[in-house]
């Protein structure tokens, strides 16, 4: 793959926020708009709000776009009466999803009903490959009335075609705290989650195991360079390998109000060993992405989406 495409939303108090937004690089380091930043698809269904993105590439050949249905601009102070607390029980039971052949050309949105009457709202979604069942792993994090909506824990189902999906099943909770944000790679042949603990830790912690669905433990490497940011206002991770081979992790940094919210990265000279280190030096972003996923794609991908919104 020659190019990056990164699948954002923006931190705004108005409905404009809460949409898809697309990033270009060439290199991983340095970012462009596209479509003069401004949403590249709109939500017209459930909230007609989206955050926390993801986007896939499957094997044959379609690209899927999968958000949290949720607009905090439209619905936070009327339908869920200024708490968070609300949402997380009261939420959409739903995800949204659009699906392209070319990542220029996108299907009507599609509502997707994972959760019933048990769960909580479903916070952003991820998606993996398994070759060992030849599908996909759709994760996500949800409270759940099996512990009275209390601590959140991430789901998961499995696809073939991101029309059926299977009963969701719990992925992994953790005893002392909610988790949320899961995020997960393969590097050869073991698995790598990164998710955002809310206590014992408070910040994003990374996990290692031999299987996608199986038992992790944590990377205290990892542990050690968040503990050096004196702060654990980290969410959202999402990773990808450079040109050069290092790996890079993207957290949003929520600690303060507005515009200075947003992504800034960290890079390791491999993932295995955790040491991923704060580069902010080597980046460029042309405002501070929210809530996404970076996706390699090819230079011809990338010329198309320059020249379908640019």
């Amino acid at each position: 793959m020659d190019a990056y495409l990164f699948v954002h939303f923006k931190e705004k108090e108005t409905t404009d926020g809460e949409q898809v937004y697309f990033g270009l690089s060439t290199d991983g380091f340095n970012w462009e708009t596209v479509n003069g930043g401004e949403p590249v698809l709109w939500s017209e269904k459930g909230e007609k709000g989206v955050r926390d993105h993801t986007i896939v590439r499957t094997k044959y050949g379609k690209f899927y776009i999968l958000s949290t249905d949720l607009s905090l601009a439209g619905c936070f102070q009327s339908k869920y009466r200024a708490s968070w607390a609300n949402i997380s029980r009261e939420g959409s039971k739903c995800l949204v999803l659009w699906e392209s052949d070319d990542l220029v050309h996108w299907s009507e949105q599609r509502m997707i009903p994972l959760g019933d009457e048990d769960f909580g709202c479903l916070w952003a979604p991820d998606v993996l490959y398994d070759s060992v069942h030849d599908d996909y792993v759709l994760h996500w994090s949800s409270s759940h009335a099996s512990n009275n909506f209390g601590n959140k824990a991430i789901y998961y189902t499995r696809t073939k075609d991101f029309t059926s999906f299977t009963p969701p099943q719990m992925l992994c909770r953790k005893d002392d705290s909610g988790i949320i944000d899961s995020a997960i790679y393969q590097e050869k042949g073991v698995y790598y989650r990164f998710i955002k603990s809310e206590r014992n830790p408070e910040g994003v912690i990374l996990q290692k195991g031999n299987t996608l669905t199986g038992e992790y433990e944590r990377i205290e490497a990892f542990d050690e360079e968040m503990a050096k940011l004196g702060s654990s206002a980290y969410e959202a991770p999402t990773a990808f390998k450079l040109p050069n081979g290092k790996w890079c992790l993207l957290l949003d940094y929520f600690g303060v109000r507005g515009e200075g919210q947003g992504y800034v990265p960290f890079v390791a000279d491999d993932i295995a060993s955790g040491r991923f280190i704060r580069s902010d030096e080597s980046f460029h972003f042309p405002y501070r992405f929210k809530h996404g996923t970076v996706l390699p794609i090819t230079i011809e991908e990338y010329n198309r989406i320059k020249t379908k919104w640019n």
